[in-house]
């Protein structure tokens, strides 16, 4: 089963990162965000990635490219026909399928996903965007799915507030948190999962954007159904968010972190 992750945006409220790497490469604890995601998926193993590339796709696809490289010790021969590279201990083996797809620089989300249509050989695949990380467990999200038969699913999840929470009463703050308790309602936290029907409801031109008129049509007609995630998801869209999420990896157990 294939992953498609979202990766063309410009990451325009994260500016100071993006004017020189597409956000899925920011990184967190030395590694990309987007090598986080895919960790996740591959933890419940889902290896098959489809990356949907726009802005700066070309430092993915020379990440990947180069990924043995950057995380083995080798030996370089020069001075023959082509370069001989030995390579003596991989730090990091990944066995996973990745294909890279140019979807255009000023796509919109709903463009992006139906320009890999042709790239999805099964009856379902999975979906989510290339800028937020949580323990969502996939196995029992895709178990979910595929119980309810319907189109779509998405995963809710229930972000924590930027502010201080104040409890007042007449005027007067009787306590404060500095780290507020959960909202109520549930947002779009991505990690979908779609039926290959999900692609009648989309189009390849630029300005098709998933979350507005393919998903409320999706709703309307019954089917998309929610995942409700009650455990960690946090999305990098500030400069506050990788901060965060820098602090959250340099704890003995972050939050995202499945794998072993």
């Amino acid at each position: 089963m294939k992953v498609a992750i979202l990766c063309g945006g410009m990451g325009t409220r994260l500016r100071e990162e993006t004017e020189f790497r597409p956000k899925p490469m920011v990184e967190i604890g030395g590694r990309p965000i987007l090598w986080h995601i895919m960790k996740i998926y591959a933890h419940y193993g889902f290896n098959e990635f489809i990356l949907c590339l726009g802005y700066k796709g070309e430092m993915i696809k020379e990440y990947f490219l180069n990924f043995e490289i950057l995380n083995s010790d080798f030996t370089l021969e020069l001075g023959t026909a082509s370069k001989n590279i030995i390579i003596h201990e991989t730090h990091r083996r990944e066995n996973w399928k990745i294909t890279m797809v140019d979807t255009g620089l000023q796509a919109m989300t709903g463009a992006r996903i139906k320009r890999i249509e042709k790239f999805i050989d099964t009856d379902t695949f999975m979906m989510t965007y290339g800028d937020g990380v949580g323990d969502v467990d996939i196995r029992k999200l895709l178990a979910f799915h595929r119980s309810h038969g319907k189109i779509a699913t998405v995963t809710g999840v229930k972000p924590i507030s930027r502010f201080g929470f104040l409890s007042i009463h007449n005027d007067r703050v009787i306590s404060f948190a500095e780290k507020p308790p959960v909202r109520e309602e549930y947002i779009n936290g991505g990690f979908f999962v779609f039926n290959k029907d999900v692609f009648n409801y989309l189009d390849s031109d630029d300005s098709c954007m998933f979350e507005h008129e393919p998903m409320e049509r999706l709703a309307a007609t019954g089917e998309l159904m929610v995942y409700r995630h009650d455990g960690y998801w946090h999305c990098m869209d500030t400069i506050r968010d990788r901060d965060m999420l820098e602090r959250e990896w340099q704890r003995e157990k972050p939050g995202w972190k499945v794998w072993e």
